[in-house]
């Protein structure tokens, strides 16, 4: 008789243990992050249908961030950082806030010229920041590259934002890679002399200002054109409608391109979750997303583009490690400052 009581007792204990470890949750991760939460918690919100894994997501400023992580050093809750630009990326790899990952995942999805040498940050999409010229002021003809916005036949007809922003720190930051600094301030001094106005904005309103009759030609990121061609604002698709991409330097380095990425913070406390997400956001499901809904190109080869993308033509794409943008902004943002570019 005991040993029949023996047998469903332990049975009861087998299931309740089996209950309990359905039951407990998996885990979860804090995420900082500079993308704009509605660019960014779709895919947190599939992450967590898929794993599990809850995610605490906090949005702000890049340069912000890192320096909360900074302030907040090893009490810091944050577990992964996703900022834009790898000039910021490499900031914060530099000021210590980041540790490196093992993964095999992640070694496999992204091209070793878009992540980190050390592995302390990973590309998560593309950008590139081509020439966009007016359609019926400029025949593409006359271009050639980057180099065309240096020549004095375009005096007063370049529209760009300010030397403060980062994504022209580090498009300098790599032509000082290629040209070496000399080079580089030659066409930076060039580049000065043929803008049309002041620095003023953003992307946006660089080919806002080239469809006004400001400038003839402008440059900014593909992801701002395409939303702006396909958003809900007539005024912005007008403006885009007027402009048209030229790929520059096709025959040569090819156009400078960017990445958004995200990195393991030196802080972090649930390790395991956060690679989790980490190589859940280069997977064929995210990077599609990437495509659809930011207009940013995959850092995952074999990924479909998105349909405004594919309009734009394919190009040939710089391949610079992206490390070198980080190391070299110091010296892009002196060259720039010689320069007059405000």
């Amino acid at each position: 008789m005991r040993g029949l009581f023996l047998l469903p007792l332990s049975l009861s204990l087998m299931l309740a243990t089996a209950v309990s470890a359905a039951a407990a949750p998996a885990g979860e991760v804090n995420v900082y992050s500079s993308r704009k939460e509605d660019l960014i918690r779709p895919l947190l919100e599939r992450f967590t249908a898929q794993t599990g894994v809850r995610v605490n997501l906090v949005t702000g400023k890049d340069d912000a961030l890192i320096q909360r992580l900074v302030s907040e050093g090893a009490n810091s809750p944050a577990d992964l950082l996703i900022t834009a630009d790898a000039g910021r990326l490499h900031r914060a790899k530099a000021a210590g806030v980041l540790q490196p990952v093992d993964s095999a995942t992640l070694d496999a999805a992204i091209p070793a010229s878009y992540r980190d040498p050390q592995n302390h940050w990973f590309g998560l999409s593309l950008r590139a920041r081509p020439i966009w010229y007016v359609k019926d002021r400029v025949d593409p003809k006359a271009l050639s590259g980057y180099a065309d916005l240096a020549d004095p036949r375009w005096k007063k007809r370049v529209c760009v934002r300010s030397s403060d922003n980062i994504y022209n720190q580090s498009m300098v930051a790599a032509l000082i890679a290629h040209e070496g600094e000399e080079g580089a301030a030659a066409w930076v001094d060039g580049l000065v002399k043929n803008f049309a106005r002041k620095p003023a904005g953003g992307d946006r309103d660089q080919i806002k200002a080239a469809a006004a009759g400001q400038c003839d030609l402008a440059i900014a990121n593909t992801y701002y054109v395409g939303a702006m061609l396909t958003g809900a604002d007539p005024v912005d698709r007008a403006a885009a409608e007027k402009l048209a991409v030229f790929w520059p330097d096709q025959q040569g380095r090819g156009v400078h391109v960017n990445v958004s990425g995200v990195g393991l913070t030196a802080a972090a406390k649930h390790k395991a979750e956060a690679v989790r997400l980490m190589e859940f956001l280069v997977s064929d499901e995210a990077q599609r997303w990437y495509a659809e809904g930011n207009f940013e190109y995959p850092v995952k080869p074999g990924v479909p583009w998105n349909a405004t993308l594919e309009s734009f033509g394919r190009f040939k794409a710089d391949g610079l490690p992206m490390g070198k943008l980080g190391e070299l902004n110091g010296a892009a943002v002196r060259l720039m400052d010689r320069a007059g570019w405000k």
